[in-house]
């Protein structure tokens, strides 16, 4: 049975808060699990944590795709990756009374690496216009081949984490009061309630998407985004609650590392080749690279984020959707094609 416009607005609603506990399940199972087998830190926030944060994006990739709707998961990662790197480092610094704080770490290899992982992804879109163009102007087919580019990329961070951490001594203590079966229970349940969530909420923002006359990339970049990066925003603020900034920005670095050379190309890898409008896709991109720099520098600044960087942030991300929202009603200045 079709859905209505009313009726898919109400599903959206519905499966954001059923992705929200789906993740919360997923991200408190992920955590104590890198605690009893004892990981560092960095890597628990970095790699693990953010990993299972963003399955949500990944999922979303993988159902989109399936539907035959690559725009909307392409822009669901790329609206994702925006919203990460300008709202949640803002939610956590408005959250706490003191600046959350980051490290030289943080600032020139993670930040830096996620700087590397905008730019190949981009450029791994550029290929496919240029080697594998479709039927009209600056359109393009991401192929299995192309999507390893950036997965060998994501193969390299792992393999940079695991040096960096190779002589990392785990504190037996923390291991104590963890049932190891339990979690990974917890862990397959919040897997599975995500999967459902997420192939309703592609159904519904397509639903959306045909009565409104909004291409699915834009809806990607900002319904799907702002449902399924939800998740990542609820724990850095635990985490900068708790006082570990550190693991905080960690999250939204790692989380969207992996988003970008991972969840793109597994779906490309499952469902097949991927068009890409790159007149779409590059003025995204210039919005991530801005805002990339923007907590780049804010992160460097005193290796803090205090309430007026992060207001900062948080009012930059304002003005992107409110240009996305004027660029789809036809009253922006046509930087963005939409239709």
């Amino acid at each position: 049975m079709a859905w209505s416009p009313a009726v898919a607005a109400v599903v959206v609603v519905l499966t954001t808060a059923a992705i929200w506990k789906g993740s919360d399940w997923l991200e408190s199972s992920s955590e104590r699990l890198s605690r009893y087998y004892g990981l560092p830190p960095v890597v628990q926030g970095s790699v693990v944590v953010a990993i299972g944060s963003s399955f949500p994006e990944l999922a979303s990739v993988v159902v989109a795709a399936l539907e035959g709707s690559v725009a909307l998961g392409v822009g669901a990662i790329v609206g994702s990756a925006i919203f990460n790197v300008l709202v949640i480092p803002a939610a956590a610094g408005l959250a706490t009374a003191t600046p959350v704080e980051s490290n030289r770490t943080l600032v020139y290899k993670e930040a830096q690496f996620y700087m590397l992982a905008v730019s190949t992804l981009l450029i791994t879109f550029a290929f496919a216009v240029i080697y594998v163009p479709g039927t009209a102007p600056l359109t393009g087919s991401v192929t299995r081949p192309l999507a390893l580019i950036p997965l060998g990329l994501y193969a390299l961070y792992l393999f940079i984490q695991y040096q960096d951490t190779a002589e990392y001594v785990a504190d037996p203590a923390e291991a104590r009061g963890v049932d190891p079966l339990r979690q990974w229970a917890f862990l397959a349940a919040g897997l599975l309630v995500i999967l459902v969530a997420v192939e309703n909420l592609v159904h519904a923002v397509r639903v959306l998407g045909s009565t409104f006359g909004v291409s699915e990339f834009v809806l990607g970049v900002v319904i799907v985004a702002g449902a399924t990066s939800l998740p990542d925003t609820l724990v850095s603020v635990r985490a900068a609650r708790a006082g570990r900034g550190v693991t905080s920005l960690a999250n939204v670095l790692g989380s969207n590392t992996f988003d970008l050379l991972v969840a793109i190309p597994v779906g490309v890898l499952i469902a097949g080749p991927a068009l890409i409008d790159f007149a779409v896709a590059a003025p995204m991109f210039g919005v991530l690279t801005a805002a990339t720099v923007l907590l780049f520098t804010v992160m460097r600044t005193d290796l803090s984020l205090d309430d007026r960087e992060a207001a900062a942030l948080l009012g930059c991300y304002v003005v992107f959707v409110a240009w996305v929202v004027a660029e789809t009603v036809g009253v922006g200045p046509g930087l963005l094609p939409v239709s």
